[in-house]
């Protein structure tokens, strides 16, 4: 150690020392220019001045939540949330699983205008399809039509996968022609949220540094598909390396209103389906990449328990807390959907086989329901409609019961998120190509890498203690209820439950004042996707605020 870092750390020492009789602001002012000029040698990495001061507000900030962290009591005997797994989990064998039991198709017709089929449901498409009243070859044809129609309105499309969607499609008009039918999914056209690796096609993460990036392997949840007999029709956009509506080709476009971004960060996947340029899609969520989105663009979303889906092939943003999970327009669709992609692969260590046993048509009043009580009083845009649904439930034969979530300061906990991301894209700082993307903002990924940088191992690893009791916490609630509603973007469940790995389902509930699509979460047990989605299914078929869909000219 060289003579000057010896002297900084000594008089840091002291500094430290003389603190006890200073106020915390005055901690947080400690941290400035020259804090980051001296700390960056131990790190062993330069920033530049602009960078620096980006990062600034950042570290103050995140001094004040070590500092709410370490109020928290954490017993001695509480271990952290991250679990090693020292035995790889075994491939699932030959699907010897009853699919789930459905619901009879809505239309069982072929319109008189083609056009309509686009906003059909995977359901009806499907039956239609096994029925041989349409191709797939006609719906493939039909949806890549309104991909190049309406991509340039929205800018949903990185790649379309025409050539491969065409062939995929001709190939099951030719199964089924010769009796070989597959299932409900079976030449139905989709879309792939942009960060899932498909042979002989770019994936791009949506960033400017991966943007002619190529990956010799299809990820499972592409090859599960392949096997249930659905068409990939194109790969659509996400915000870049997963964060918001922005990539490097520019924004995606809210269907309903195209002044507006469509969120994110599976923001194509839910612009496409909304629009009725596929019948589903595949999104991502690590915080709430799928509600969010789903919520702008007027669709239903189902965001899985965490393993119930592999993320193999898959981009790494968060390695405890990625999801993959469909995005349609029905919720029935997030069953079909869900149960060809789910279970066990040998690649992600965190998927699991559980079964899936979805029922369409539950007893809801031997259902014990809550509701998040103090989220629902809250003032927000989405109110009216969310108190309304609760009344519709209730009308269904619902019982819901006032439920409170457990008191842990969640939002200390989410820099657990900012760690893992900066790992998993350490390389992209270190050489620097974080400057080629597009967003250069303080609260933008480039910054957040670097400042992450800066956490202690030792507060990340508290944090997952925390995240352990949170874990137990939701257990214990799941003892005295079977399913919870809250408010999809209010309060802290968006959060907790993504820390925790529990499903949701986002629906339509109405349209706001302002006439932006609203909606509302339905949280599960973990592995109990079948309880929430029948529980949604219902209150969809009462309501049909699902139905109506933006007029794009």
């Amino acid at each position: 150690m060289s003579r000057r870092s010896r002297f900084f750390w000594a008089s840091m020492g002291l500094v430290c020392f003389a603190l006890g009789a200073l106020t915390q602001s005055r901690i947080e002012d400690l941290i400035t220019r020259h804090t980051l000029d001296e700390a960056e040698k131990v790190i062993g990495w330069q920033f530049t001045s602009s960078e620096k001061e980006h990062m600034l507000d950042d570290l103050r900030d995140r001094l004040s939540t070590y500092r709410r962290l370490r109020a928290r009591p954490l017993p001695y005997s509480v271990p952290p949330a991250l679990v090693f797994l020292p035995e790889t989990p075994k491939p699932a064998g030959p699907d010897a699983k009853e699919p789930p039991r459905l619901s009879p198709p809505v239309h069982t017709g072929v319109p008189d205008r083609l056009e309509d089929l686009a906003f059909y449901s995977v359901r009806d498409l499907g039956e239609l399809i096994r029925t041989r009243q349409i191709t797939s070859t006609q719906l493939t044809k039909l949806y890549l039509e309104r991909l190049k129609k309406y991509d340039p309105l929205l800018n949903c499309v990185i790649t379309l996968t025409e050539d491969l969607a065409l062939e995929q499609a001709r190939r099951a008009d030719e199964e089924i022609a010769a009796g070989h039918y597959r299932g409900p999914l079976h030449g139905i056209p989709y879309g792939a949220k942009d960060l899932l690796a498909v042979k002989g096609y770019k994936t791009t993460w949506g960033a400017a540094p991966y943007k002619d990036q190529e990956l010799d392997e299809d990820a499972t949840v592409i090859q599960r598909l392949e096997q249930a007999g659905a068409v990939l029709a194109a790969k659509l956009t996400l915000g870049e390396l997963a964060w918001d509506d922005i990539w490097f080709g520019g924004q995606t476009c809210n269907p309903w209103n195209l002044e507006q971004g469509s969120s994110g960060s599976s923001a194509g996947s839910a612009a496409a389906v909304s629009a009725g340029l596929v019948a589903f899609a595949i999104g991502s969520e690590t915080w709430g990449s799928i509600v969010s989105p789903c919520t702008r663009c007027g669709v239903t979303g189902l965001r899985p328990t965490f393993g119930r889906v592999s993320r193999a092939g898959a981009m790494a943003l968060s390695w405890s807390m990625d999801k993959l999970g469909p995005i349609t327009r029905a919720v029935e669709d997030c069953a079909i959907v869900l149960d060809a992609i789910r279970g066990a692969d040998g690649l992600d260590p965190a998927a699991v086989d559980r079964p899936f046993r979805y029922d369409p048509d539950p007893d809801l009043s031997r259902l014990r329901g809550g509701y998040v009580a103090g989220n629902f009083k809250l003032e927000y845009e989405n109110q009216p409609n969310d108190l309304e649904t609760l009344d519709a439930l209730r009308a269904l034969g619902c019982r819901l019961d006032p439920i409170e979530l457990p008191d842990t300061d969640v939002d200390s906990l989410g820099f657990i998120l900012s760690a893992e991301a900066a790992a998993a894209f350490d390389e992209l700082t270190r050489s620097s190509r974080d400057d080629l993307l597009t967003r250069q903002t303080a609260n933008a990924w480039p910054n957040t890498f670097r400042s992450a940088r800066f956490i202690p191992a030792v507060e990340y690893l508290q944090a997952n203690r925390l995240r352990y009791e949170l874990l137990r916490k939701m257990e214990k609630l799941f003892t005295e209820i079977d399913f919870y509603v809250a408010p999809t973007l209010e309060g802290t469940n968006c959060l907790l439950t993504n820390l925790t790995g529990h499903p949701c389902v986002v629906v339509p509930n109405g349209f706001t004042g302002s006439g932006a699509p609203g909606s509302i979460s339905f949280i599960g047990d973990l592995h109990d996707e079948a309880t929430v989605l029948a529980v949604a299914k219902a209150y969809q078929d009462a309501t049909g605020h699902h139905l109506p869909h933006p007029d794009l000219k």
